[in-house]
């Protein structure tokens, strides 16, 4: 077993010149953040612009349906539910041949639970056979509050992240952990849109991810693990600023890296298989959820090398006069060598 070829793939130490492919990286970043920032936003319509608001944001009734065997047929139920006078009325396939997913809005002064069960009796009269396999029922009251909680959490998440990386280490590698959090946030909410888009453009043949909370539980979900993987790489530049005090900033950050690499590495794949698994057989309810985690993972590892790091040069660090602190082995294995 000592000499299977897949026990030790990852070098111990790799030699990569990160810092030197950053004016190039930087900019491709800038382009997909404003593209993110685009998709999101367009068309600015509360109360999620371009994502794909779930009904916990946005109002309202969602209903899934089956009507295998036979096809379903989209217009049909669309035509439906429309002539009911529901406000706006949304209806999509998804998955399969067989499966729709129905939105709809309560009247004014209508009960939410009420309504959604005549929608139901609508379509289970003129459409044969069918099976109602979600029916979730949010007020506006409450998906309001609910939307201005989620982006509260949101951005107290980053405040705080902001305050504790000031206090771990110093303010710019504040600024650096933050700016690469917005980059991963941004870029998150872009995928949201972009997957909506694509589902219209297709007809549902790829599923969109809904905003709902949910995917703001990912999203922080994505904060915290990108915030521990920037801290990981900033303590390791600490210490070599320590004991490299002549040595440019550039390739002190390219050796805090590349020390780093392998384990980031081998972390993040762990997480990306388990996720993996989740997105393809944790069925609709977390698909959104494990989508935007995988993605998150590996777009947190990126901005940790080439937004964070970068930041820190543009703003430079003061390096301390302190040596560092050798590292004494136990009492027993000093004994040993001599």
């Amino acid at each position: 077993m000592k000499h299977w070829p897949l026990i030790k793939v990852l070098p111990v130490r790799t030699h990569f010149r990160f810092v030197r492919l950053a004016k190039y990286f930087a900019p491709l970043s800038g382009v997909a953040i404003l593209g993110a920032l685009y998709l999101a936003l367009f068309p600015f319509q509360p109360p999620c612009g371009g994502l794909t608001c779930g009904i916990d944001f946005k109002g309202g009734s969602v209903l899934e349906l089956t009507t295998a065997p036979n096809p379903v047929d989209i217009g049909k139920i669309r035509g439906i539910v429309s002539n009911m006078h529901l406000g706006d009325v949304q209806a999509q396939g998804f998955g399969s041949p067989y499966q729709a997913m129905v939105r709809f809005q309560t009247p004014p002064g209508a009960d939410p639970t009420q309504t959604a069960q005549r929608v139901e009796d609508q379509i289970a009269q003129q459409v044969k056979p069918v099976k109602f396999t979600r029916a979730d029922v949010v007020g506006p009251k409450v998906s309001g509050e609910l939307l201005r909680s989620g982006l509260f959490a949101l951005g107290g998440a980053i405040l705080l992240m902001l305050l504790y990386i000031w206090f771990r280490f110093e303010l710019q590698f504040g600024l650096g952990a933050v700016a690469a959090l917005f980059h991963d946030v941004f870029l998150t909410f872009g995928l949201i849109a972009l997957t909506g888009k694509l589902s219209d453009w297709t007809g549902g043949a790829i599923r969109p991810i809904e905003f709902d909370l949910p995917a703001v539980a990912a999203i922080l979900t994505i904060i915290g693990y990108s915030m521990n993987d920037t801290v990981v790489v900033f303590d390791r530049f600490r210490e070599n600023l320590r004991k490299y005090k002549r040595m440019p900033l550039s390739e002190v950050i390219d050796m805090s890296i590349n020390e780093m690499l392998t384990r980031t590495i081998i972390t993040s794949f762990t997480a990306i298989i388990a996720l993996a698994v989740l997105a393809v057989l944790g069925g609709r309810e977390l698909y959104g959820l494990s989508v935007i985690m995988l993605f998150g993972i590996c777009i947190g590892t990126y901005s940790s090398i080439y937004i964070a790091a970068p930041v820190i040069i543009l703003w430079g660090v003061k390096r301390s006069d302190e040596e560092a602190e050798p590292i004494q082995p136990p009492p027993g294995v000093r004994a040993a060598r001599r």
